[in-house]
């Protein structure tokens, strides 16, 4: 264990926490970025964390009032944190209940309860795990620092507040424009067919949200997706139009869309399934460790008077308290679903084993590389294969019900182990400020409710509104859903058939190829790494995403690049001007991200309503060449405002 450094404010200074505009402002926040997570999710099969814009609008209200403090500061972004990690959670299962044809719309009740349970129950395995990742292992937790210092240089927040507001509102200008008014096509893409055997294709999505999320992951991460989809488009693609021909009576474009959506995206299915094994089997010491810690932790006593405020969990006979009641709900709605009593005790034994263990991995992953890494996607993929394996073999493959109870096993799994991830961040960030655990756990179930109340209704409303899945003449602008797409893909698999297991075989050894060569750059020595999941991400999306993701890290290259440039050494008037370039930017992208989900979801409203997406158009049509513009002019701006900000803080 390395050394603790001394929290910001001593356990022994009382300030006050959990305070009725904390609670609300928490409440609020959790609700509006879980909302706009929720679209960002649905559209670009990616989520981005929200602790770092919540800490600067919770610095920027609270300023407002006399009384007001860092750590009520903390406390606000930890339920907005724990609301927006929960809409990932959401997103990628419920919706492949829909796609499916398990519901016809998303049950209000049934996905409130079961959002919540899973939500509550990945809070509740990371009290035990706070000691044991945080305090006795001392991990980075890379996104829980960065919410403490710019909590700690809170003096800026009322300058740095404008960068988020401008870019929402860019975000949402551009938004309004491209699918409100129609003035230009959301995507750029052309595609080649040469002798009915050599495919070429390319695609961008015009939209700022993506940008913004290539570059709030890094060059890094976005490289890696973008190989993923070059893999797919440039490479399988190709190759079996080769094989097999071209087929008859599509355009290039929708040809080539045609054969990813049913057959080459499940390259993607198999290395993700891969990657959530490997996770474990690669973290598995340090697994051990942690569900040890936890048990201990479970089986000991603490007198809580004994304790450091600083140190001060939620009591562990509550958790197991609370863990026993979330069960009772769950196991109420999948015997709801199955009719069998023993299948329904044991769905519910299979979702609480999972969850604790893949909750151990969300909150191992993010100490050690940040959630950006975190492998969600992967352990849920794991999760629903092996519960419809093991459905299957009790059910028989005639279950209509089947794929269904896979995918609401999977969809607690996954919100629990969404949470810890993102909550261990928090947690983190608390110690280093000198938070009391306890008020920040109650305050992430506050989140967790805020979110889980309103997210069918967002769910409903995009469904209603756009649609999800790939886009049809009923749904021209559907949202893709793409983890969702695979879920449902693999639990009907499973039991219907139909699955390319070919595909998922050969992605499955892609997956080791990768793994190969990052063991391979990690004995080296070498600084760049290649994380299965990146690849596996770029794999299953469209790569209008993949390559939008791209040029978003592009800009953060330059960004760095320009940093590098421009140091005159590294000493601490070049720290501060990094930090305050970082903070700009991402400031900048986070308000994109935020502003165009925002639209995303009032724009539904009317074409809900009315039941046409041409409801505000205005017959104008600006032309490709016009969103293309706009997005090198926003591109151009995130770049100039990130350099300038270095510029003047280095002076």
């Amino acid at each position: 264990m390395s050394n603790q450094k001394k929290p910001y404010i001593s356990p022994e200074t009382i300030l006050p926490e959990t305070t009725g505009k904390a609670l609300i402002l928490g409440a609020l926040l959790s609700i509006i970025l879980s909302a706009a997570n929720t679209y960002l999710g649905l559209f670009a099969g990616l989520t981005v964390s929200a602790s770092i814009p919540a800490a600067v609008i919770s610095m920027a209200v609270l300023r407002m009032f006399k009384e007001h403090n860092i750590l009520e500061n903390n406390i606000v972004q930890t339920a907005a944190s724990a609301g927006e990690s929960l809409a990932a959670g959401v997103i990628f299962t419920f919706p492949a209940l829909v796609l499916m044809g398990f519901w016809e719309n998303f049950n209000y009740l049934e996905t409130v309860l079961v959002a919540l349970c899973g939500g509550v129950l990945g809070v509740l395995f990371t009290v035990p795990l706070r000691s044991a990742l945080i305090i006795q292992q001392n991990l980075q937790f890379p996104e829980g620092v960065a919410t403490a210092e710019v909590l700690k240089s809170g003096e800026e927040g009322g300058r740095s507040i404008r960068f988020l507001a401008w870019g929402a509102l860019v975000g949402a200008l551009v938004k309004l424009c491209e699918a409100g008014f129609k003035l230009w096509n959301g995507v750029a893409e052309g595609a080649a067919l040469a002798g009915k055997k050599a495919y070429l294709y390319f695609g961008i999505n015009l939209s700022p949200a993506l940008i913004a999320v290539g570059y709030i992951v890094g060059i890094r991460i976005a490289i890696l997706v973008f190989i993923g989809g070059a893999i797919s488009w440039w490479i399988a693609i190709p190759a079996y139009i080769a094989m097999n021909g071209a087929p008859e009576g599509a355009g290039s474009v929708d040809m080539g869309y045609g054969i990813w959506s049913t057959q080459i995206r499940y390259l993607g299915v198999g290395a993700m399934v891969v990657g959530g094994l490997w996770a474990l089997i690669d973290l598995r010491s340090s697994i051990v460790y942690a569900v040890k810690s936890g048990i201990k932790a479970i089986r000991e006593k603490v007198d809580i008077s004994t304790v450091l405020r600083t140190e001060q969990d939620a009591p562990m006979s509550w958790v197991i308290l609370a863990i026993g009641v979330m069960i009772v709900p769950i196991f109420i709605i999948y015997l709801r679903m199955v009719g069998d009593v023993p299948i329904s005790a044991l769905m519910a034994i299979l979702m609480v084993v999972a969850g604790f263990l893949f909750s151990a991995v969300a909150g191992y992953m993010a100490g050690l590389v940040g959630s950006s890494n975190n492998p969600i996607s992967g352990v849920t993929i794991a999760t629903i294969l092996t519960s419809a394996l093991i459905l299957l073999a009790l059910m028989g493959s005639g279950a209509e019900r089947g794929p269904a109870a896979a995918i609401m096993i999977g969809a607690v799994v996954c919100c629990a182990a969404a949470i810890a991830g993102d909550n261990m961040q928090d947690l983190k960030a608390g110690h280093i400020l000198g938070a009391t655990p306890r008020k920040q756990q109650i305050m992430q179930m506050v989140g967790v409710v805020s979110a889980a109340l309103v997210l069918p209704l967002v769910l409903q409303l995009l469904l209603t509104g756009y649609g999800f899945g790939p886009a049809t003449a009923e749904n021209p602008d559907a949202l893709a859903a793409p983890q969702a797409t695979l879920m449902a893909s693999v639990a009907e698999g499973v039991f219907k058939g139909g699955l390319p297991w070919t595909m998922v075989y050969i992605g499955m050894g892609i997956g080791v190829l990768i793994i190969l060569v990052d063991k391979y750059l990690e004995k080296a020595g070498i600084d760049f790494r290649v994380p299965i999941l990146a690849v596996a991400v770029g794999l299953y999306l469209p790569f209008e995403l993949d390559s939008a993701i791209m040029l978003g890290g592009l800009i953060s290259w330059m960004v760095s690049r320009y940093q590098n440039k421009h140091k005159a050494s590294k000493g601490e008037a070049h720290a501060a001007a990094e930090k305050s370039s970082e903070r700009t930017g991402l400031l900048i992208a986070s308000g994109l991200i935020t502003g165009e989900a925002l639209i995303g979801i009032l724009l539904a409203l009317p074409v809900a309503i009315y039941g046409s997406s041409e409801v505000l158009s205005l017959g104008i049509e600006l032309g490709t060449i016009a969103g293309v513009v706009v997005i090198l002019a926003i591109c151009y701006w995130i770049y100039q405002q990130a350099a300038k900000a270095y510029a003047e803080e280095k002076g």
